[in-house]
């Protein structure tokens, strides 16, 4: 896309209807996508899991982003005229840097076989939403590179296997179509040194061309802004390729949720119950907070030198506290070994309250000129 970036994550976006979330805006009822689009995004982001579903074929929930799903939100995406970016996770659940777990169907092979089955995987997908009308503007091969992907085989530091997946990836989407400019994601858009370390070894070893680098920041995990201003500075300077940070979010409230999710006391989870979280936050968590955190995000986005910084994915803006969907389900945890619970994580960093109105940052969002 040629446009600046205003995007929004919405990967959950059918579970929560399909659970009972409305949508309003001004207190009229409405799509969250239509919604979405009048304050200005241009672009969905929408994730990619191979099979999100136990060998008895229970959904993980989390959206199940599963190909048909996806195509479904790809669908009304184009129908409003909206790009979107296909974040490809190489893994049936979550990918990021804790987890990079290798999907049950590619249990078993060796570095050869994964590689190519990341290429197969890839071409196939692509043509198939090729065939349907529904081609991505934007590909990112892999979540949250960080620590590399399909574990233990390409894990950092082992640069030169890590290339060899995302070669098979960009390999594939180049022979599909070679417009579809490819993104790499990692995490912690505070940490310059991570970003040296990991492009430099990319780089070195042989990785194929791509045009985007993808940032994550999280102002309570990922340090200050001026943390991310520098590293997103540095970086564009350094390998000359535009920037998007792909995933950022903070809270309009510290209000618990828990009765709109309706966990027991034991299942209670989420960032409303994790104050000291909130204080690395410059901003106070409120709506008039939340608006300012994005307007002074969206600045600094624009500074970036020679106009690289070409935008943002804010991340699951309505994924509302609904009964029904959460972060993992019980055949989720049970397929991860994770523990629970598995309520939502987010609903405090939502774009939407939890009665589902329309926040205040979506008017600084629209307002704000690139």
């Amino acid at each position: 896309m040629d446009a600046w970036i205003k995007g929004m994550d919405l990967s959950t976006l059918l579970e929560v209807e399909e659970c009972g979330g409305q949508f309003f805006d001004h207190g009229v009822p409405g799509d969250a996508m239509e919604i979405l689009k009048r304050y200005g995004m241009n672009m969905v982001r929408l994730r990619l899991w191979n099979d999100p579903y136990s060998e008895a074929g229970e959904p993980y929930g989390a959206g199940t982003n599963d190909l048909p799903r996806t195509m479904t939100l790809a669908r009304r995406a184009k129908a409003l005229g909206l790009g979107w970016l296909l974040d490809f996770h190489y893994s049936d659940f979550w990918a990021d840097p804790g987890k990079q777990t290798i999907p049950k169907a590619w249990r078993g092979l060796d570095e050869a076989g994964l590689a190519d089955a990341v290429y197969t995987y890839t071409r196939d997908v692509l043509r198939t939403l090729d065939e349907a009308g529904l081609t991505p503007d934007m590909v990112a091969v892999g979540n949250e590179l960080t620590n590399g992907l399909l574990w233990p085989y390409g894990k950092t530091p082992n640069f030169e296997v890590i290339v060899r997946f995302l070669n098979a990836a960009i390999r594939a989407v180049r022979e599909v179509d070679g417009e579809i400019p490819v993104m790499l994601h990692l995490d912690n858009g505070g940490n310059n040194g991570l970003y040296r370390a990991w492009f430099d070894g990319y780089l070195a070893h042989g990785g194929r061309d791509f045009e985007y680098i993808g940032l994550s920041y999280y102002p309570f995990w990922h340090g200050t802004l001026n943390d991310l201003e520098a590293n997103m500075n540095d970086i564009a300077l350094r390998y000359r390729k535009n920037l998007i940070l792909t995933e950022v979010s903070t809270a309009f409230t510290m209000e618990e949720y828990q009765s709109y999710e309706r966990l027991p006391d034991e299942r209670r989870k989420g960032m409303a119950t994790k104050p000291a979280l909130a204080e690395r936050v410059p901003y106070p968590m409120t709506a008039e907070g939340q608006a300012a955190f994005l307007q002074d995000v969206m600045e600094l986005v624009r500074r970036v030198p020679e106009g690289r910084g070409r935008g943002f994915f804010y991340w699951e803006p309505a994924w509302l506290p609904v009964p029904g969907s959460g972060w993992a389900n019980d055949a989720a945890l049970a397929y991860t070994g994770e523990q629970g619970p598995g309520g939502n994580e987010w609903a405090n960093q939502a774009l939407f309250d939890y009665e589902g109105r329309a926040l205040p940052a979506l008017e600084t969002i629209r307002a704000f000129q690139a």
